[in-house]
């Protein structure tokens, strides 16, 4: 089986326990970054599966017609939003998503929730610069203890990110949907008194919405106008969820006076072209939550042994079952 792997970003598939198992099939790896559908076309063209690594490339019809020796698409997270499932079905590509470890209770994107946090309130991607360039600190920081940590959606990963913050003084105030503060309170939280409350009481407030057409811009130019201009702004969820342009637009105006985000709204982000990353009060990662040794094994781990079942003619984590039928 030929098999295409694209947006391996740290060519960390080689390094990973799974690829050995690859052994006997052709496995071709791209590192490279883009946007450009042809490109992803051109990668994977005269390939018979496609490794997906989470959601860095949107795929469409148009692009999968241009594909007909692929057959497979083995998917290393649940969410395919990024990915027409319907004409997969249509042109009899079978579909894999696997899913992630959820047996921690703290996950690494609530790490990199929490580097960012505190980067962003003592200044550090700035000062560590200036100390670079021959001086010495000129910035004074703000303590963790003593201030207000908003959590909105107490998840897996919410939940983690609130128990760190209690761990550090601070008081933690939760919202979000009716599910998620029953959680929140069930484990001894605060739930804020409103909607508004929440957005002008919160020192931090760190998001971590799921992306659907449910959430697409939950939060408003409004909610952003809340905030105080001494407070920071959080997202390691995904862009959407927040009011195209609202972010910007905000900092601009100085409520909230400081954002640090690791996701937007089309990656990868090429050549700097982003109007967050122009902004002095604005720390922008790109998209390091998941980026890590133990979580590249786990689901590339996934990815692989969804290929294999497939090459065996015993697929699994199968979406698109009707494919399955016709053969």
């Amino acid at each position: 089986m030929k098999i295409a792997v694209i947006h391996d970003y740290a060519d960390a598939l080689r390094k990973t326990q799974a690829y050995p198992k690859l052994q006997g099939h052709e496995v071709k790896i791209h590192n490279d970054a883009y946007t450009d559908p042809a490109r992803m076309v051109e990668q994977v063209n005269g390939c018979d599966a496609l490794l997906l690594t989470q959601q860095r490339v949107t795929v469409t019809r148009r692009m999968l017609e241009q594909l007909p020796q692929l057959k497979f698409i083995s998917q290393t997270g649940r969410n395919v939003s990024h990915l027409d499932v319907a004409a997969c079905t249509d042109l009899g590509i079978l579909v894999s998503a696997g899913g992630h470890d959820g047996a921690s209770p703290y996950t690494t994107t609530g790490e990199l929730a929490w580097t960012l946090i505190l980067a962003s309130l003592r200044h550090l991607p700035y000062e560590v610069e200036r100390f670079k360039a021959g001086h010495w600190h000129s910035t004074i920081g703000t303590r963790l203890y003593g201030h207000t940590l908003g959590i909105y959606a107490f998840g897996h990963i919410g939940s983690g990110v609130a128990r760190v913050g209690k761990a550090f003084g601070m008081k933690v105030v939760c919202w979000g949907r009716e599910g998620s503060l029953a959680k929140a309170k069930a484990e001894g939280y605060e739930v804020a008194a409103s909607r508004e409350a929440f957005f002008e009481q919160c020192d931090v407030i760190s998001l971590h919405i799921k992306s659907n057409d449910a959430t697409r811009g939950i939060i408003t130019a409004a909610d952003l106008a809340r905030m105080k201009p001494t407070a920071l702004l959080v997202n390691t969820s995904r862009a959407p969820i927040i009011e195209d342009g609202a972010l910007v637009d905000a900092l601009k105006k100085g409520r909230p006076g400081f954002a640090a985000v690791d996701v937007y709204e089309e990656e990868p982000v090429i050549g700097g072209n982003h109007p967050l990353l122009k902004l002095k009060n604005a720390l922008c990662a790109p998209h390091l939550g998941y980026s890590e040794h133990g979580s590249y094994e786990h689901i590339y781990e996934s990815g692989v042994e969804q290929l294999l079942a497939y090459a065996a003619g015993k697929p699994i984590n199968v979406l698109n079952p009707n494919v399955v039928a016709k053969k």
